[in-house]
């Protein structure tokens, strides 16, 4: 199979590399569908993310979907054929984490496109067959690789606590700032501010649910929540000012390491500070989300790529309009349909 492949020295190509073998519990899936993440981008122009460093040839990608062509020793064989979406997330089950329902914080997880684990821009991946989740026809591959990010946004609207007829201030329009609005609007919340400096990004806010999509500055006040999909230390403190006493604060945006905050006003307000890592227990909501037609997915998909391509689909997040590029580890660019090409 083919495989794209991060170097160290931050080349970005493609290798060829067997076909892994699923081991007991695991089943093997035939990729259709790959998103490009913002860590995926890190990974190549940083070479690491925090204390996560490539320092041996990885295949990265998270964000993955496809079809079940095999199984290991202890699945059922009728898993052949199923379409599935991918949870990228390895926890040793034995763990205190994920005995206590919180797998994401096993200290011992192996996720996909996290050194040294190989990631999903490959013709074929294993995971464990929990992790692969079953969709429906009337899903598309591209919708089911993108139940990963919206995982991160339901996991963050989850952490903010809020529901019908509240409100919520979300800093920046990026994917997971959209998916957090798309979220947000599903769970009936009745006002939902977007803080983005971009133009169309603002107007793709609007678009997906958004009540108010607003220029960083502009004044709010008074929102139940707050979620950061920025990482911008400014819309950090941004957000905080504008929460109500007893609010709460959901960092998910991956920016600084670390950065000053207003503490005074944090223990004033009695305001609740917490952050997102990853998600557990989503892929059933984001599974019923997507098939009630609540959240589209499909319309946060604006390019198409073969895995030919890598080096036009990791640049793509530079081009104005982006959203979400999507890789078809199986197929060329010749062999993308037309009017899936890349776009500019």
């Amino acid at each position: 199979m083919r495989a794209g492949v991060l170097w160290p020295d931050r080349h970005l190509g493609v290798e060829e590399r067997p076909v892994p073998q699923p081991s007991p519990g695991d089943v093997l899936v035939q990729v259709s569908a790959v998103g490009i993440c913002g860590s995926d981008t890190h990974y190549l122009r940083h070479g690491r993310i925090g204390d996560h460093v490539v320092t041996a040839p990885l295949v990265l990608g998270h964000e993955a979907a496809g079809t079940v062509v095999a199984v290991g020793d202890g699945v059922a064989t009728s898993r052949i054929g199923q379409r599935v979406s991918i949870e990228p997330q390895r926890p040793d089950p034995t763990s205190a984490e994920s005995m206590r329902g919180d797998y994401h914080l096993c200290p011992h997880m192996r996720f996909y496109a996290t050194p040294p684990v190989d990631g999903a821009l490959a013709g074929f991946v294993t995971i464990g067959a929990a992790f692969a989740h079953l969709v429906p026809d009337e899903v598309t591959d591209e919708a089911a690789a993108l139940f990963e990010p919206l995982s991160v946004g339901i996991a963050a609207v989850r952490k903010a606590a809020v529901g019908l007829g509240d409100s919520l201030l979300i800093a920046g329009a990026g994917p997971i700032g959209l998916m957090c609005v798309q979220v947000a609007r599903a769970a009936g919340l009745a006002r939902i501010v977007v803080s983005e400096p971009d133009g169309l990004r603002r107007a793709r806010a609007g678009e997906f649910g958004a009540t108010e999509a607003i220029e960083p500055g502009a004044e709010v006040s008074a929102v139940d929540a707050f979620i950061d999909a920025s990482g911008v230390a400014g819309a950090v403190t941004a957000g905080l000012r504008a929460l109500r006493p007893a609010g709460r604060a959901v960092l998910v945006g991956m920016g600084a390491d670390t950065m000053d905050l207003p503490v005074s006003l944090i223990q004033n307000r009695e305001i609740v500070l917490t952050g997102v890592f990853r998600y557990a227990n989503t892929w059933p909501t984001a599974r019923a989300l997507v098939t009630s037609g609540a959240v589209d997915l499909d319309a946060m998909v604006t390019a198409h790529y073969g895995l030919d391509e890598l080096a036009a689909a990791f640049d793509s997040d530079r081009i104005p309009g982006m959203i979400k590029a999507i890789v078809h580890p199986n197929l060329s660019h010749a062999e993308v349909p037309p009017n899936r090409k890349a776009h500019s």
